[in-house]
């Protein structure tokens, strides 16, 4: 079976700063696919390599079968992948409802009427139906990057990747996203990689956790073995540290 992503020697290097190295993954269809490690691990780069925000120094990067190159990595993306980040990115002069149909009314040339009833549907996957009119500054942390996921399920897409998506929000609506994720994760077929130091939602929703240090894949497996048998001392000191509190 193809891989519907696939790194191969990946190598990222950012002037004197050698961030990844020579990593290789593979992500089947419809898997749930969790990187871990600390800070400054390489684990943003890697998934940011996937859709090529950032393009790899060397190495090569396939999408379900297709080479991913600078020419045709637009209508690759577009017709592929849709990516929720740290920070929203919701367009702060647009309500909500245009944040949602905006790509699919511009970019896949969809009826406005047909993506305003996508864009309600899927603003009721996230439990944000009454917020269609309001603007993005009017809306709690946790609720923009609800949101910000109901806009990247709007694009129909086939890999959902999230970089942290909830690094930048408070503890109290942590939860919230946390909870949407879950339950795409459990409802759908789509690939999802997503970048987390969320331990309980690496061990509900992961097929497969990676552990990542020092731009390298340490350690990689099912969430069970992960989490309560890792062989590597590394990723047992680093899960004894995050797992304590």
């Amino acid at each position: 079976m193809t891989a519907m992503i696939k790194l191969s020697n990946i190598n990222k290097v950012f002037g004197d700063l050698h961030v990844l190295k020579d990593v290789s993954l593979e992500v089947a269809e419809g898997e749930k696919l969790v990187i871990i490690g600390p800070s400054g691990s390489g684990k943003s780069t890697t998934v940011r390599c996937m859709n090529f925000l950032e393009v790899p120094t060397s190495g090569k990067v396939f999408i379900d079968g297709t080479e991913l190159t600078v020419k045709n990595r637009l209508k690759m993306i577009r017709e592929n992948m849709s990516m929720v980040f740290q920070s929203f990115n919701l367009y702060p002069h647009l309500d909500v409802l245009h944040n949602l149909t905006l790509a699919p009314v511009k970019i896949h040339h969809i009826k406005e009427k047909e993506a305003e009833e996508l864009a309600m549907h899927y603003l009721k996957v996230v439990g944000l139906e009454d917020k269609r009119n309001s603007y993005p500054q009017a809306l709690s942390g946790g609720q923009q990057q609800r949101i910000a996921i109901a806009r990247a399920l709007c694009q129909k897409s086939r890999i959902m990747l999230f970089d942290e998506p909830t690094s930048a929000l408070d503890p109290e609506t942590i939860q919230e996203v946390l909870d949407v994720m879950v339950k795409l994760a459990k409802e759908s077929n789509i690939t999802m990689v997503v970048v987390t130091h969320e331990m309980g939602f690496a061990k509900q929703v992961a097929d497969r956790v990676v552990f990542m240090e020092d731009g390298r894949v340490v350690e990689e497996g099912t969430p069970e073995k992960m989490f309560e048998h890792p062989d590597s001392d590394r990723v047992k000191q680093f899960l004894g540290k995050i797992l304590k509190h």
